[in-house]
């Protein structure tokens, strides 16, 4: 895979200059410019919209003093609110420049007065009714970093990845007043990759083989500032069309579908985290499961072999991250030609989930029971019942909301070198146990978790 994404990125490279061409438009940039009407334009002055972070270039090498953010953020934020239709941007960046062509217009036309007493005034300025603050408030350089490598015999490849984060803010001040009339945030995380392939090896006596490829992408950190501008400024828009601090050109377009993707995505705020996973807990409180549990022996006899049998439990987690359950099954421990036996056992549980609140969560377990052997039939406990202890891992996937598939593996330890009825060696006898299960989740909602839920209401 790494061999084949490198060579197909390296037979796409240009051998030959380009010429110019429009800049790009990010996905924003089309949710912003699909937004409703308003009922009037609303005229806005930006006077600076800086760079606070005070960061520069993360480097391997040595200092960079080139800065982490571009420093015309000013400039990305008029376009955007020229591009979202709701906005009539005025100069303030530099409106000193404007004042004095005014004052040249004026100069020129006085010198070149006819006469008559009526000399041409020049129309007056608009004012903003609102004026724009904030800026790039946070650059958080390696916020997740990782790779991944194999090399065999001198030939093999690795990838590596880093994110980045940008986070915006953006006030809206009214001019009458100088009431901050609402407070919006956005952020945007900034790829970086590279991908190599690499082969070194000797094909013959004295004669070495070398070759190399690869690649590195690195996402424009100004995309990522313009795309994270962009998303305040329609989260600007929508909020004042939510608080009554401006209007829609048709009340009725408050039902558009940009309006209705923007409140979802606001109320899954507090079940996601930082990196765009969601924090929502999918797993009830209670879980019924039932499958299959094969069985390794590991004991005094030789040429052991796997069966299978049944499994089922129950399971209550009283966190998202931690669970308690008991289960119950039925196999065989088995060897090849001198021992067979019929067992089953009874099982206690503690769980931890590494990844509660994802689809695909992985888990360590561990606990203590019982196994006894059922000689006369499949449910005779009559038998000496031996102690023993277990632990393993497993992997839980989420078919449904309510249903799981999950893979177990564990490590059993009995306390006894009885259990086979010979005692030979100085270990006791173990063995492995794999389940594949089916969980059913039921009850309520762990205590203390925020559950989404999202209804049309107010002709929404």
């Amino acid at each position: 895979m790494f061999l084949l994404s490198s060579c197909g990125t390296l037979l796409r490279q240009s051998f030959e200059t380009s010429r110019a061409r429009l800049g790009e438009e990010t996905q924003e940039t089309a949710e912003l410019k699909n937004l409703p009407l308003p009922k009037e334009k609303i005229v806005v002055a930006v006077y600076k919209f800086r760079d606070q972070t005070g960061q520069y270039k993360p480097s391997e090498t040595g200092t960079s003093w080139s800065t982490a953010v571009t420093q015309g953020a000013t400039t990305i934020l008029i376009k955007a609110l020229e591009d979202s239709k709701w906005f009539v941007p005025i100069e303030r960046e530099n409106v000193g420049n404007l004042l004095n062509e005014r004052k040249i217009i004026r100069s020129s036309r006085a010198q070149y007065n006819t006469g008559n007493g009526q000399e041409q005034l020049l129309p007056p300025l608009l004012y903003a009714g609102v004026i724009i603050e904030g800026g790039i408030i946070s650059y958080d350089a390696n916020v997740i970093t990782g790779g991944v490598g194999l090399r065999y015999f001198g030939a093999g490849g690795g990838g590596q990845y880093r994110q980045d984060r940008v986070t915006v803010y953006l006030r809206a001040i009214s001019t009458s007043n100088g009431k901050v009339l609402k407070t919006v945030y956005s952020s945007k995380t900034i790829l970086s990759q590279a991908v190599d392939v690499g082969l070194f090896r000797f094909v013959k006596f004295q004669k070495l083989l070398e070759a190399e490829t690869g690649f590195t992408y690195n996402e424009p950190s100004e995309m990522a500032v313009t795309e994270a501008i962009e998303k305040a400024v329609q989260s600007l828009i929508v909020e004042g069309v939510f608080d009554k601090l401006w209007e829609l050109e048709e009340p009725r377009m408050l039902a558009d579908q940009s309006i209705l993707d923007y409140k979802k995505e606001k109320a899954l705020i507090p079940k996601t985290d930082i990196f765009g996973k969601s924090m929502d807990n999918r797993r009830k409180k209670f879980a019924f499961n039932f499958g299959t549990s094969s069985l390794l022996y590991k004991g005094d006899y030789p040429d052991p072999a796997f069966r299978t049998g049944v499994d089922f439990g129950l399971l209550y987690s009283s966190k998202p991250q931690f669970a308690v359950g008991v289960n119950y099954g039925l196999s065989q421990l088995y060897t090849q030609r001198f021992y067979q036996s019929k067992v089953s056992y009874l099982e206690g549980n503690l769980l931890y989930r590494f990844l509660p609140y994802d689809k695909l969560s992985t888990s360590i377990f561990g606990g203590g029971g019982i196994i006894t052997a059922n000689e006369s039939s499949r449910f005779d406990y009559s038998n000496k019942a031996f102690p023993k202890v277990h632990g393993g891992i497993g992997i839980e996937y989420l078919l449904k909301d309510r249903v799981g598939l999950s893979l177990s593996g564990d490590y059993n330890y009995l306390f006894s070198d009885q259990f086979d009825n010979i005692e030979q060696g100085k270990y006791n006898d173990w063995f492995w146990k794999v389940n594949l299960k089916v969980n059913y989740y039921f009850g309520k909602t762990l205590a203390g978790d925020r559950k989404f839920s999202y209804k049309k209401k107010d002709g929404f």
